[in-house]
């Protein structure tokens, strides 16, 4: 490691432009629990799926580096639009340069690996915002490891204002989360597995799971991208010897830090203290 970390510490770093990302952490702290963690949500940017590829890039790289300025070692991208619009671009061209020995991780990759191993029809749909759905990640991405798989993409844009706003568990999300499923059945009515593909969608689980066809299965993203993160370190002994490993979390976002601890605790399963950045 060539670097020395202002705080002593290494922590493994979780990004989102929101609070979605913390679905993913908690499954990654599950997991992995002696980790140390920062998590920083660009609350004040978000959201970042109706943003242009330039725009959400731009916003990626300045994270990315804000986390390396922290002492990370290594940075997970827990957003699908940060993954789908940044990720291949900082990898290739920027990690070299700027931070040689230091990694960049995202969400899609770990998914699109394993989702054929579950559909036994060959057909399988997307539910993401319109942002994943329109950079064509996931198509792309499962071709690659299973190129006879069918993939269906629905973009469900109401989803995360719903989650976002508190009214998730109310009547009302039933009729968007039901008109979306049923445009991705229609697509084809041999799906038998569907993925999440935003990480604010598993809040919605329950009600999803009322209106999905019997026999179709439902896959989530945390505890998939927590097991990957487990592997990778695993095969990377000297990125693992590099991270500290005290059991402690921390949480920044670049807006209020009282609407985000409100909103983030129930991303994250439990109450949590936040400090306020700029970038």
């Amino acid at each position: 490691m060539n670097y020395v970390s202002p705080t002593g510490d290494y922590p493994i770093g979780i990004f989102d432009s929101g609070y979605g990302g913390l679905t993913v952490m908690k499954e990654i702290v599950r997991t992995l629990p002696e980790y140390d963690y920062v998590y920083l949500g660009d609350n004040a940017r978000a959201p970042y799926g109706t943003r242009s590829f330039d725009t959400v890039y731009r916003y990626t790289l300045e994270c990315v580096k804000w986390f390396f300025a922290q002492g990370c070692p290594l940075v997970v991208l827990a957003c699908n639009t940060a993954s789908a619009k940044a990720l291949r671009t900082i990898q290739q061209n920027d990690l070299d340069r700027i931070a040689p020995g230091r990694r960049v991780l995202g969400v899609i990759r770990p998914t699109t690996e394993i989702i054929g191993n579950y559909s036994r029809s060959g057909h399988v749909g997307i539910l993401a915002t319109a942002g994943t759905v329109a950079s064509d990640s996931y198509p792309i991405e499962i071709s690659r490891f299973f190129p006879e798989l069918k993939v269906y993409q629905e973009a469900c844009p109401m989803w995360v204002p719903l989650v976002e706003n508190n009214e998730h568990l109310q009547p009302g999300a039933d009729y968007f989360i039901q008109q979306h499923l049923n445009r991705l059945m229609q697509k084809s009515d041999r799906v038998d597995t569907v993925l999440l593909a935003c990480t604010h969608y598993p809040l919605l689980e329950a009600k999803i799971r009322q209106y999905l066809p019997a026999g179709v299965d439902l896959l989530s993203q945390g505890e998939i991208v927590a097991a990957s993160l487990k592997d990778y370190l695993q095969r990377h002994p000297g990125m693992n010897e590099s991270l500290t490993k005290r059991g402690t979390r921390k949480f920044f976002t670049t807006d209020s830090v009282g609407d985000f601890e409100k909103q983030a605790g129930i991303f994250f399963g439990e109450p949590l203290r936040a400090t306020r950045v700029d970038l």
